[in-house]
């Protein structure tokens, strides 16, 4: 039996030099698969970006610097306030510099709605099915392709 947590967080996107404007974030568990967070990020109505977060990491990224490849999280603080800093690498632009957005979270609501992914499958208790994930891989590998 599936069971879903979702919430939607205004967090903060930066791109590139610009100045930091508001969007939404909408985060969803689904204990069907139990090691990703979903985030799309939207503003005006239009979904800017949508990515597959892993779970495990978007916690620890709250205590300290993790990622080394397109996602990387880091806790910022200044002041009372105190933030998860998501970095996004995208494609590389024309001149070899790559595609890159920073987005700035509440730290305790990120950390608030971790823990009620956790009320769901706790830590270490995540069950990867086997059997369901070859069954997809392999009708997908049947399925006619366009050409």
């Amino acid at each position: 039996m599936s069971s879903h947590v979702h919430k939607s967080l205004v967090m903060q996107l930066q791109a590139g030099t610009a100045d930091r404007f508001p969007v939404l974030a909408h985060l969803s568990y689904d204990s069907d698969d139990p090691f990703a967070v979903t985030a799309v990020f939207s503003h005006d109505g239009r979904v800017l970006a949508r990515w597959k977060l892993d779970r495990e990491m978007l916690g620890e990224g709250l205590r300290r610097p993790v990622g080394v490849g397109d996602v990387r999280f880091r806790p910022v603080s200044s002041g009372l306030w105190e933030e998860l800093r998501m970095d996004f690498y995208g494609d590389t632009h024309p001149d070899g510099e790559r595609h890159h957005a920073a987005v700035f979270a509440w730290a305790p609501g990120i950390a608030a709605f971790l823990r009620e992914t956790h009320e769901l499958v706790p830590p270490g208790r995540e069950e990867i099915r086997v059997d369901d994930f070859l069954a997809e891989v392999l009708a997908e590998s049947r399925a006619p392709r366009p050409e």
